[in-house]
């Protein structure tokens, strides 16, 4: 264990967070931070914080924000957080919900002009509603020198309407195009930009300072913005928006609601907290959020509203997200009976993800 791990502690207990740790605690603390000098000599480049009650226990970085300018990676750098972004999107459906503009049991086809009727939002939040896969469609008909946002994306459903792939409530299947639909849902009932909604409603009251959706030249101008990276068949790692047809980053960068939220580890740990103190919406809500949806079978499906959700014998509930992007993995796992946070945020694609995650989880269970 280094001597900064040792005098976060300490701190801790100075300050009154820690009212006592033991050896056990101790040699966890040390386990993860072999695991993650495992993972960085493997060559991982990210950010893995863990934090019990809101209070950081451990947090390390490795790796560079550009590879290619070998430029060392910082904690508090941004990353493109990819899917982890849905549970932004559902909290504004919930938040819409709470203002009364909307009901769960809507249908998507009253607010939006899409072949696809009799889908809830409900099931859109679930996924469980049985949509195509509007990528798909974008990636075979879209012209990849431009650049694609919702209505784009709803224009070309329209005109190529491929078929459900099930019917609503069926079963659990992921969906992109849900979130797109929601987000779109979003601005019909508020009458306003979905960007400028996440910043008013969730980023600027929660003080995630720097946390955005961005268009490609937004990220550009911010300094510590960590670029995603893939390897070159060189085996050198490259900027990821490099490999411009293959990135849908790049020519689907205007969508809203599935991805494209960018953020610190940080922020996500103040996103994180205000889930617990009903700052947002209220705990009834927030209750239903981290409830499995029903299906037409009388089974659960175990994905709430922007959550995949399970239930741990020694933990209890979990809910969590991964993200993935070209050029970058994230996490957050939060486990809520406990109140303890895992948020990984990785710019280089790497396995040794699931080593850190799993050394992680095992530490918890001594903090």
């Amino acid at each position: 264990m280094n001597f900064k791990s040792i005098k976060l502690f300490l701190l801790l207990f100075l300050c009154g967070n820690v009212t006592w740790f033991s050896t056990a605690v101790l040699a966890q603390v040390s386990e993860v931070e072999k695991a993650f000098t495992v993972a960085e000599s493997k060559g991982f480049s990210g950010v893995l914080l863990m934090a019990v009650d809101g209070k950081v226990v451990f947090e390390k970085v490795s790796g560079f924000r550009y590879y290619e300018q070998k430029i060392p990676l910082l904690p508090t750098d941004v990353f493109e957080l990819a899917s982890v972004s849905k549970q932004f999107t559902a909290m504004l459906v919930m938040m819409c919900a709470e203002k009364g503009l909307l009901d769960y049991f809507d249908y998507a086809d009253k607010y939006l002009d899409i072949p696809y009727k009799g889908i809830t939002i409900k099931e859109l939040l679930s996924h469980t509603n049985g949509l195509p896969d509007y990528q798909a469609v974008m990636d075979k008909h879209w012209d990849k020198s431009k650049v694609a946002d919702n209505e784009d994306i709803l224009e070309y459903l329209r005109k190529y309407h491929p078929p459900m792939l099930s019917m609503p409530s069926e079963k659990y299947e992921y969906s992109n195009t849900a979130y797109v639909f929601l987000a779109s849902i979003v601005e019909k009932v508020t009458g306003r930009d979905f960007i400028e909604l996440s910043r008013e409603w969730i980023f600027e009251p929660l003080g995630m300072k720097n946390t955005d959706i961005r268009t490609l030249e937004e990220k550009a101008n911010v300094n510590n913005f960590a670029a995603g990276h893939l390897k070159d068949k060189n085996g050198d790692y490259v900027n990821a928006n490099k490999f411009h047809d293959s990135d849908y980053t790049v020519w689907l960068g205007n969508r809203k609601g599935p991805g494209r939220i960018s953020s610190t580890a940080q922020d996500l740990l103040l996103w994180d907290q205000a889930l617990y103190n009903g700052t947002l919406v209220s705990d009834k809500t927030l209750k239903s959020a981290f409830s499995p949806q029903a299906l037409n079978d009388c089974t659960l499906s175990q994905y709430g509203y922007g959550w995949d959700l399970s239930q741990d014998e020694y933990f209890g509930k979990i809910v969590s997200h991964t993200g993935d992007n070209p050029g970058y993995k994230t996490l957050i796992m939060r486990f809520i009976d406990q109140n303890k946070t895992l948020i990984l945020l990785n710019n280089n694609y790497h396995e040794a993800n699931s080593e850190l995650v799993e050394s992680a989880v095992e530490a918890f269970k001594e903090w």
